[in-house]
């Protein structure tokens, strides 16, 4: 039962701030995205770049989220979340017009467009990190699942149509020009987070600031110390490591096994986007109706468990393809459902100078069993054959539901956590639930 003396919160979409960093988030992924296809087909179709070239082009460019995720995380808990966004939107659009300009010219060379992609994924490492950590300082606790999933949508929805506007954009026009249209994104950004007013207010520390080291270890000391936290790393490095595994496998059975054509295994991969549309929905009703554990532990049972069926497909494209598109489409739906509400839960139970930390420490464990991943697919493909190789990987993601059902997540009813601090203040009250996460 609510509380009769709570103020009801403004409606989200009222909130002018939240609808400036919406679309100044929406823009900045679709940019993002479109870049990540913009600069290989550069490479390709302009510099003529080898497949060794593509692989090494495509590495740095996801370096830094390995490299750079935890001293993000330290930066942005000490900085104003829009001066993080402004700085990192107009160094990008900067970078990708002058890569339009030299292309256009032709002097932008190989090592050159290296560089412009370390810049790029250096600063959206920054920008992404800032825009999670920005939404608890610009709503209503009782709305940041609702936030989370207009936020999550618009970037399910810019993955899924930035790769293919940037695509289309160098197939009907130039790689330089599609550069450009990338740069009027960041631009669009820009100024849309700019138009920001409310004033943050950035927890001060008493004595001298520590060194970006300190603050990184604090960070870390923070997400471990954390029951529901440790859980939510736990889970994400199982899923990220056996989700490469899977996908390299999968990239390989598609035309392979099951004899499909590129298009159509592209096809397949752009069912996830609709998916993922529809989790962000869901996400922002579940939750409140059935519970935030609830949510996550079913939600990533059937979102991973679907590709526990994938292996099990022959004979022709007319019975595999809609089968590929269902499973795709589920996969999607589950693991939006499960992204949105672990940020929710994520935010909820951080404290607001801790924001950017966590964040960058869960991304940086998770993330950083991918690259392991990849060779343990690879390395079972040629081992095993691949309809093998894919049901042990997918059954490996299975595992990330087990971790959580076995955590303090599953636990977690209709009502987020309080923070550490709001919780010894309340004696462990929360709306009437219990706190699901051990006091620090």
């Amino acid at each position: 039962m609510s509380d009769p003396r709570r103020p009801v919160p403004p409606s989200l979409w009222r909130n002018a701030d939240f609808r400036r960093l919406w679309t100044g988030q929406t823009a900045s992924q679709i940019g993002e995205h479109a870049s990540l296809v913009v600069l290989p087909l550069f490479a390709v179709l302009t510099l003529h770049a080898s497949a060794g070239q593509l692989g090494v082009l495509r590495a740095v460019g996801q370096a830094p989220i390995l490299l750079l995720s935890l001293f993000a995380g330290a930066w942005v808990d000490r900085w104003r979340t829009r001066t993080t966004m402004v700085l990192t939107d107009a160094g990008r659009a900067l970078a990708l017009g002058a890569a339009a300009v030299a292309g256009l010219c032709g002097v932008l060379g190989l090592p050159a467009l290296l560089v412009l992609a370390f810049a790029v994924g250096a600063l959206s490492v920054f920008f992404d990190v800032a825009y999670q950590a920005s939404l608890v300082r610009l709503v209503e606790r009782d709305q940041l699942v609702r936030g989370n999933s207009a936020l999550e949508g618009s970037r399910s929805a810019a993955q899924t149509g930035g790769p293919a506007l940037g695509g289309a954009l160098v197939s009907l026009l130039s790689a330089p020009v599609a550069a450009a249209a990338g740069a009027l994104f960041f631009a669009l950004s820009f100024l849309s987070v700019r138009r920001i007013r409310r004033t943050e207010a950035i927890p001060e520390r008493p004595g001298p600031t520590p060194r970006v080291w300190r603050r990184i270890h604090e960070g870390l000391r923070f997400v471990a110390g954390d029951s529901a936290l440790r859980a939510v790393c736990l889970a994400s490095a199982v899923f990220q490591f056996s989700f490469a595994a899977v996908m390299t496998v999968y990239l390989l059975f598609l035309p392979r096994e099951l004899h499909l054509s590129g298009t159509v295994v592209g096809l397949a991969l752009t069912a996830a986007g609709p998916g993922a549309l529809l989790g962000s929905l869901l996400a922002a009703r579940l939750p409140a109706r059935f519970g935030h554990g609830a949510v996550l532990v079913c939600a990533a049972a059937v979102g991973d468990g679907v590709f526990l069926c994938v292996p099990a497909l022959h004979g022709s494209s007319a019975v595999t393809v809609p089968a590929l598109l269902a499973a795709g489409f589920v996969f999607g739906c589950g693991g939006q459902l499960v992204n949105v509400t672990v940020m929710a839960v994520r935010q909820a139970v951080t404290p607001d100078g801790m924001q950017g930390r966590a964040a960058a420490t869960i991304t940086f464990v998770g993330m950083g069993m991918t690259p392991l991943g990849s060779l343990a697919g690879g390395l079972l493909a040629e081992e095993w054959g691949l309809r093998t190789s894919l049901l042990v990987t997918a059954a490996g993601m299975m595992l990330s539901p087990v971790v959580m059902a076995l955590s303090p997540l599953a636990r977690l009813g209709r009502r987020l956590p309080a923070p550490p601090a709001a919780r010894a203040v309340t004696g462990g009250e929360d709306g009437g639930s219990k706190p699901r996460v051990a006091p620090h």
